[in-house]
């Protein structure tokens, strides 16, 4: 008799303490606001709109370039323009768009060094191509911030593209 009373007791603690666990779980707030994680501020690649946006982008750039008689004045960009094949060109360039912007895609090409070392890009062939990007950017209705984004990524490659 004992035995059970001491069971009995047990289960009623048991059970008051689930009791009290489950109450507490209802009224304790499912987080303070000042120990939440701060949501990241969206990527550039998310604020232009990810791939599908840049790769018409990309496109339009690649499309724009390939007839820009300033670029074409040069021998070896034109030349390149008729060797390389378009679409692969296009593959490429939004991929590795993509990625620097922070996108999910993998570009896995040969740097941009490698790609344009050979072309003898000079300042006014960079500034016809920094134009075709603003044009572009701007006829997709790309706010001004996102394309100084943009710009300034390409700035960051210069060195490596064009010759000096």
């Amino acid at each position: 008799m004992k035995r059970m009373k001491e069971g009995r007791r047990y289960k009623t603690i048991l059970f008051a303490l689930a009791a009290v666990f489950m109450v507490s779980l209802w009224t304790v707030p499912t987080g303070f606001a000042d120990d939440k994680p701060k949501p990241a501020s969206p990527s550039l690649y998310e604020r232009v709109g990810g791939i599908n946006n840049i790769a018409v982008l990309i496109d339009d750039v690649i499309e724009r370039g390939y007839v820009d008689p300033i670029l074409h004045a040069n021998p070896k960009i034109a030349a390149a323009h008729k060797r390389f094949p378009k679409p692969v060109y296009k593959y490429n360039a939004t991929a590795l768009a993509c990625m620097v912007m922070g996108g999910p895609q993998k570009y896995t090409g040969r740097t941009i060094k490698e790609a344009h070392q050979h072309l003898d890009v000079n300042e006014k062939e960079w500034n016809a191509l920094i134009k075709i990007f603003r044009d572009s950017m701007t006829s997709f209705k790309v706010p001004q911030k996102e394309q100084d984004e943009v710009i300034a990524i390409l700035e960051s490659t210069k060195g490596d593209v064009v010759k000096k």
